[in-house]
């Protein structure tokens, strides 16, 4: 089971040449900015699963758009909406574009995509300093424990089999999904990670004029400060847990999603709290409460719907029978995903040797190294490093004309 498991992540994870798609993606962009008069000197910078290293060769890419003016954090809504069809227009004169999608009334308006060379589905916003910041907060969080992000890619991938991967019709999105598998690590006994208050305290909510503050550097390194200083507490007391019973345990857990309809799940303080502690949470009535820990009081999963609710409680339920019996892995697998498992596994067949076979993954080895990531950033008319592999790989993000 464990193997099997491994398998399913040697195929969704990403290698180095679905990393240089994703890099030339951005490049497409960059290279559209130059035709965008407001967009002159724009820095572009990309974040979400892409920028935490939570991403799947399979997953979209965020991207915010910095301009370049002193007044960039008092950004209004209409310009950030008059900026990007301004850049739509560019994308479509140079045809990198299809399936080009602008929602100018989403609380944060955004531009999306399909990258015509590469496939990759994309996101564009404007000035989008939360998003950077709750990436490179999830970014320093990956690298305490490898087993998080793998099981934030399977819950992910079990997610989209289930289809209740899809906000736009009710179902949860990614970034909330996420902060189930942290609060879960949180959780377990031992504990994992620590609650994200010991990492990163920081509240973003409505605080504009506070973006101002943000300085990446800082970020770092007190995320690294705190991290070593969860590992010094923490010295012997290692969770052991195999991915098979972390995957098995995390639905256990929320096979009764149901009865946290009265429950916030907070992973800003590791624990579960009720709704009624907090008037702030009482404003809205949601169905499920996934706390944004970086955004309080905000709700992660607040686009999900009563009717959706059930179905997403009712896959939970049902995976958390299943495991940890040997079909329940299936369930864990899109179509796509299955496929290209039997083909490998017929391969593996008719080799009986079985050398040539692309093992990409492996169990838990212990904690990520941590290193100082460079600024993930793109700017026009100059090459930038990337964190993990911009320099590996040898691409150069450059603007041109």
């Amino acid at each position: 089971m464990e193997k099997r498991m491994n398998d399913i992540l040697s195929v969704i994870k990403p290698v180095e040449d679905d990393r240089n798609k994703q890099l030339r993606a951005i490049q497409e962009i960059v290279n559209s900015i130059y035709f965008v008069g407001a967009l002159r000197g724009a820095t572009v910078k990309p974040f979400g699963s892409f920028a935490s290293n939570l991403y799947a060769k399979s997953g979209d890419l965020d991207v915010s758009v910095e301009l370049s003016t002193d007044s960039n954090f008092h950004t209004s809504k209409e310009k950030k909406q008059d900026v990007l069809r301004e850049l739509m227009t560019a994308l479509e004169f140079r045809g990198v574009a299809t399936y080009m999608h602008f929602i100018p009334t989403a609380r944060v308006p955004v531009l999306q995509y399909v990258s015509k060379l590469f496939g990759i589905s994309c996101d564009i916003s404007i000035n989008n300093y939360p998003g950077r910041i709750k990436s490179r907060i999830l970014y320093w969080v990956n690298t305490i424990d490898e087993r998080f992000g793998d099981v934030v890619l399977l819950v992910k991938e079990w997610a989209r089999s289930q289809n209740v991967n899809d906000p736009k019709n009710g179902t949860l999105n990614s970034y909330s999904l996420s902060l189930l598998v942290l609060f879960h690590f949180q959780t377990c006994e031992p504990s994992i990670l620590p609650p994200m208050k010991e990492i990163y305290d920081v509240n973003i909510a409505g605080d504009i004029t506070g973006m101002a503050l943000y300085n990446e550097r800082h970020l770092d390194e007190v995320c690294m400060a705190n991290i070593a200083k969860f590992r010094r507490q923490n010295a012997g007391k290692r969770n052991e847990s195999s991915l098979l019973q972390l995957i098995t345990t995390f639905f256990l857990k929320f096979s009764h999603l149901d009865s946290y309809s009265s429950d916030v799940i907070s992973t800003y303080t590791g624990q579960i709290k009720r709704i009624q502690d907090n008037p702030h949470w009482m404003d809205k009535s949601y169905c499920l409460f996934v706390e944004d820990p970086f955004d309080r009081p905000d709700n992660a999963a607040r686009t999900v719907s009563m009717e959706e609710f059930h179905r997403i409680a009712r896959a939970f339920k049902y995976s958390g029978y299943i495991f940890p019996a040997p079909n329940a892995l299936r369930s864990l697998c899109t179509p796509e995903v299955c496929s290209e498992l039997d083909r490998l596994r017929q391969h593996v067949a008719a080799n009986t040797h079985g050398d040539q076979y692309p093992h990409r993954a492996s169990g838990f080895s212990g904690n990520r190294a941590v290193h100082r990531p460079e600024g993930l950033q793109f700017r026009q008319a100059s090459c930038c490093s990337i964190p993990g592999s911009a320099a590996a790989t040898g691409v150069r993000i450059r603007s041109s004309s």
